[in-house]
């Protein structure tokens, strides 16, 4: 794709992607759903999917988007949310290549650091790469259909996406082992069971859950999803002590937004409140 205009809205710079689509409010306002389309490799990632995403999801998170939830998720064609990283490009590679196709921020560390909380709709399979991804988004709501986990073992490498690290923080030491070390994969409801992904939904229920908690998010302040996303991501990173002070930071510099006056005049004047987003 050519150079994006950093001006451009998410739709404008997706409509020159080949591989990745993105569309504002078709199923609910402010909620951007952002489609991986590679069916023909089961949306496996690889460069261009890679350098189309990021685009994308610069557009965005622009102040001006319009955007308060991004749902990430891959073309349904393809029965897979993304089948893994594009296993011939890892071939073609060298140390000193992968080394700096490794460097960060890479796809995995934009859509974690996103300000806008992000939904993995994970209509199918999530392998390795694939996992990782999801790994990072914020909250995964699976097709019963689908299936997750690292199989990088079988190819004698490792999960090099966060997959050693994220993994652990979602499901613990113990079961972040056993899918690393044996590849094995686990079903959707295995996934739900060991906090790998957070609900699971057939046919009937799937995109119903998805966009009802999709519009239940993008119905509350911008600013105050972006801090409440920022402080929950930090239990991860910090102490608990280091933790907390950074919380009480946060929740303080909310105050000095209008939405925080906003949202408490509504509540007085029974009203639903009208957000700002500042």
């Amino acid at each position: 794709m050519s150079d994006p205009d950093p001006a451009a809205d998410p739709e404008t710079v997706a409509a020159d992607c080949g591989v990745v689509d993105c569309a504002v409010g078709d199923r609910v306002d402010g909620v951007a759903t952002v489609t991986i389309r590679r069916p023909a490799a089961r949306n496996a990632l690889n460069a261009q999917v890679r350098e189309e995403l990021t685009a994308v999801l610069a557009a965005v998170e622009a102040p001006d988007s319009g955007v308060r939830v991004v749902v990430l998720t891959g073309a349904d064609e393809a029965k897979a949310f993304v089948a893994g990283a594009d296993v011939g490009e890892l071939r073609e590679r060298d140390m000193l290549e992968q080394r700096r196709a490794s460097e960060r921020p890479r796809v995995y560390e934009t859509v974690a650091d996103l300000r806008q909380p992000v939904i993995a709709r994970l209509n199918g399979h999530a392998l390795g790469g694939g996992c990782e991804l999801a790994q990072a988004c914020d909250v995964r709501i699976a097709h019963e259909r689908a299936k997750l986990g690292q199989p990088e073992i079988n190819l004698g490498i490792i999960p090099g996406g966060g997959g050693t690290q994220r993994l652990v923080r979602l499901v613990g030491e113990g079961q972040a082992m056993k899918l690393i070390l044996s590849g094995e994969l686990v079903d959707a409801a295995e996934a739900d069971e060991i906090g790998l992904v957070d609900e699971v939904h057939g046919d009937g229920a799937f995109d119903d859950r998805v966009y009802e908690l999709a519009a239940s998010m993008a119905d509350k302040s911008p600013v105050a999803l972006e801090y409440a996303k920022t402080a929950v991501r930090a239990a991860s990173r910090m102490g608990l002590d280091e933790g907390l002070d950074y919380e009480s930071e946060l929740f303080v510099g909310l105050f000095a937004t209008a939405d925080k006056d906003e949202g408490i005049d509504a509540f007085f004047e029974d009203r639903e409140p009208e957000w700002e987003g500042r």
